[in-house]
C-alpha cells in the first residue's frame, strides 16, 4: 500500500527505519528487533541506503523481506549519491518488481572518510532530480526529507524551504523531518512550509537516546542540536546506561505525546535496529492517546 494513501486513512501513523547491518550479529539483532516491533503493528517500516551507497543491495534486499515475507508495508531509501542514472533506474526496476510502493528520495550523504558531496559523472545531483526521475518512470509513492533545524548546507530556512518546495513539485507526497529534540522547531517549521506552499503531510522524526555518547556524534553529523536540560540530564547519567535509557524512553515519550496532541499526523522512529525503548515509547502513547485531544492540526 502507497504511504500517502496510508496517511489520508489513518491517523496517527507510526513507522520504524532501521538501517542494513554489515555483520551477522547484526543481522541477527535486526531480525530479533523486527520480529518484537511487528507486534506493534507499524503502518510501514523503512531502510536507509548508506552514504556513498555502501549497503544498497541490502537495503533492497532486507525490504524486500519485510514486504513479502513479514507482509509488513514497507518503502526503501534511495540515493543518488555515487551512482549513475542508468544504475538507479536498475534499482528502482528491482525495487518495482518485489512489489514495494514506496521510496524516499534523497540525495545521500559523501561516502565514509569524505566532507564534500561529489556527484557521480554520469548520475543526478540533487533530491529533486531523482524524485523527477522516479515521479516521471514508475509509479511509486515518494518522500522525502525535512529539516526543522535546516539543512548543515543551507545558508537559511527560506532558502532550505524553497529547495523542500522543489521536492514537493517534483513529485514527493510526504516528508519526513531529520531527528529533532525541541518540539518548538517542529511548530515553527509546519506554519513556514505551509506559508511556502509545501502541503503534503510533514512526519517528524523522532529517536529515543539509549546511549549518550552515540546521540552526541549522530547530532554533531546531521546538525541537530539538544536542548540544555536534556543535555544537562543526560551528561550526568552518563557513566549509567540504563538512566540514560530511562531518561531517554520518558523524554522521547513526552515529545512525541505533545506532537500527536498538536496534530501531528504520526511519529517516524528512528530505531538504531533495537526494538525495546520505541517499543515502551509506542505502550504508553497508545494508553495515553494523546490525539484524542488534539489542540491544532499543524501538519
Amino acid at each position: 500500500m502507497r504511504i500517502d494513501e496510508i496517511l489520508e486513512d489513518r491517523r496517527p501513523v507510526f513507522s520504524f527505519e532501521f538501517f542494513p547491518p554489515k555483520t551477522k550479529p547484526g543481522d541477527a539483532q535486526l531480525r530479533a528487533a523486527l520480529g518484537d516491533l511487528r507486534q506493534d503493528e507499524p503502518a510501514y517500516v523503512s531502510v536507509t541506503y548508506g552514504a556513498g551507497g555502501s549497503t544498497r543491495d541490502r537495503t533492497v534486499e532486507i525490504t524486500k523481506w519485510i514486504k513479502q515475507d513479514l507482509a509488513i508495508e514497507a518503502m526503501a531509501h534511495l540515493s543518488c549519491v555515487g551512482e549513475p542514472v542508468s544504475r538507479l533506474r536498475e534499482i528502482l526496476d528491482e525495487i518495482r518488481d518485489a512489489g514495494i510502493d514506496n521510496v524516499l528520495a534523497l540525495r545521500g550523504d559523501p561516502p565514509r572518510g569524505e566532507t564534500e558531496w561529489r556527484p557521480h559523472p554520469e548520475g543526478l545531483h540533487s533530491s529533486p532530480e531523482l524524485i523527477e526521475l522516479i515521479a516521471s518512470e514508475y509509479d511509486f509513492c515518494i518522500g522525502a526529507a525535512c529539516f526543522p533545524e535546516v539543512h548543515p548546507e543551507a545558508p537559511d530556512l527560506e532558502t532550505d524551504l524553497r529547495f523542500c518546495k522543489r521536492k514537493v513539485d517534483s513529485g514527493a507526497s510526504f516528508l519526513i523531518t531529520q531527528l529533532f529534540f525541541d518540539n518548538q522547531l517542529y511548530f515553527d517549521f509546519v506554519p513556514e512550509a505551509r506559508a511556502m506552499g509545501i502541503d503534503v503531510p510533514i512526519i517528524p522524526g523522532i529517536i529515543p537516546v539509549t546511549n549518550y555518547a552515540q546521540i552526541k556524534r549522530f547530532t554533531e553529523i546531521c546538525g541537530a542540536s539538544i536542548p540544555a536540560g536534556l543535555e544537562r540530564e543526560l551528561a550526568e547519567r552518563a557513566d549509567f546506561p540504563d538512566a540514560v535509557k530511562d531518561l531517554g524512553v520518558a523524554y522521547a515519550t513526552a515529545q512525541c505525546g505533545e506532537l500527536l496532541a498538536r496534530g501531528a499526523p504520526g511519529i517516524h522512529f528512528y530505531t538504531l535496529n533495537r526494538s525495546p525503548a520505541t517499543r515502551a515509547i509506542l505502550a504508553a502513547l497508545r494508553a495515553m492517546r494523546p490525539w484524542d485531544r488534539t489542540e491544532a492540526v499543524p501538519a
